[in-house]
């Protein structure tokens, strides 16, 4: 049987901060608009990862637990824990931060609006 050969050349960088919608063939009054409002979203989804980790952070510091004790407890390995503490909101999903924090009996409610 012959060997499959996956491409896996890089054909194309985007540059940190580049406009990835103009990159792609919007045009530029449309890629500029479906920029800013993902700059606005991003905003919005780390201030509430940072909330939600502020929160885990807190119970973990009043628990007075060690980073692998709360990682069992968690679910979660002691490396995540220490992501956690220190705010590194790119490292956890929204959905993560809540399973984490019903796990030590503080659920997350949404309110919109």
């Amino acid at each position: 049987m012959a060997e499959t050969k996956i491409d896996t050349e890089i054909r194309h960088v985007t540059l940190p901060g580049s406009n990835l919608f103009l990159e792609v063939g919007f045009p530029p009054d449309e890629a500029e608009l479906l920029h800013t409002d993902s700059q606005q979203r991003i905003k919005v989804a780390l201030l509430l990862k940072e909330q939600l980790m502020g929160e885990l952070s807190d119970w973990i510091a009043e628990q007075h637990l060690k980073q692998a004790e709360a990682a069992a407890i968690l679910k979660i390995n002691r490396p995540r824990v220490s992501d956690l503490v220190n705010k590194k909101a790119n490292k956890f999903t929204l959905d993560a931060l809540v399973n984490m924090l019903a796990r030590i009996g503080k659920p997350v409610r949404l309110i919109v609006g």
